[in-house]
């Protein structure tokens, strides 16, 4: 190692512990009804990436309004949120890929389905830059 220079920087537990914090800081602004804080835990901008039901929405800003149409503002309307993280795999020391599921309950757009983010170590914390989430299929009951 030359003097005077850094070692290069990997992906610790302390990364992990930093990604599942944000997540569970989310799901703890969602069920208070706070989205603007639920919305910290993304990158603030553009770059933002979020893909859901066919859709594709890029920014900041059009996400936080597509989730203010569909949940309002309200707890009451929010619903409870849950995520069950079932793995973070470091993409390097800057990245990670988390897997996992969501639960929203009390709400009419009630369900569930798995979800995987990117996130990304920048200057202010690790920041979801890429959401993609699904729902489980609905099991109807057979028509008459």
């Amino acid at each position: 190692m030359v003097a005077g220079c850094a070692a290069p920087r990997g992906f610790a537990a302390s990364d992990d512990a930093a990604i599942r914090a944000v997540l569970e800081a989310q799901v703890a602004a969602w069920n208070r009804g706070d989205l603007e804080a639920f919305m910290a835990g993304y990158v603030r901008g553009p770059d933002l990436v979020f893909t859901s039901g066919g859709g594709i929405r890029r920014g900041w800003d059009e996400t936080l309004e597509k989730y203010q149409a569909r949940y309002g503002t309200a707890p009451e309307t929010m619903g409870k949120l849950g995520f069950e993280v079932l793995g973070v795999q470091p993409v390097g020391a800057d990245g990670a890929v988390v897997l996992g599921r969501w639960r929203l309950d009390d709400t009419p757009q009630a369900g569930g389905g798995v979800f995987s983010v990117v996130l990304e170590r920048l200057p202010e914390g690790w920041r979801v830059v890429h959401d993609h989430t699904s729902s489980d299929a609905r099991s109807d009951p057979p028509a008459e």
